[in-house]
């Protein structure tokens, strides 16, 4: 499996940008895929989950209400609409999948497949 993303950029704050990860190779009707970020210094944390099967999603406290996880089927593709950006939301966003349903937030050690992430920044 290889997860790729694209998306990410510069914005200011109080913008919106949406990233994109798209699964290639076997997929996982029970998958749950979510998005990783990792600011500099900082540890990699969960942003946002969602399971295939049945559309259920997850988010971390720190992003609810302003980011929205979907996922489009038809093109094994997973977004991230994020809105109402702060500068604190800059880091390196990681797509993730998880080869069996995962209740709640995705911890880092569950995950067994991330994409190459992609950069985020956010200025005032």
């Amino acid at each position: 499996v290889q997860l790729g993303e694209s998306g990410g950029g510069s914005v200011q704050a109080g913008g919106s940008l949406r990233l994109s990860c798209t699964a290639s190779g076997p997929t996982f009707s029970t998958a749950t895929m979510g998005w990783f970020r990792q600011a500099p210094g900082k540890e990699r944390e969960f942003v946002a989950g969602f399971r295939w099967r049945y559309g259920n999603t997850y988010y971390a406290d720190s992003v609810k209400g302003r980011f929205t996880i979907s996922g489009d089927y038809a093109k094994d593709t997973l977004y991230l609409q994020m809105n109402s950006l702060k500068p604190e939301d800059t880091a390196v966003y990681y797509c993730a999948l998880v080869t069996r349903v995962v209740v709640g937030a995705i911890s880092h050690e569950s995950v067994d497949f991330w994409g190459q992430g992609t950069q985020v920044t956010v200025s005032s």
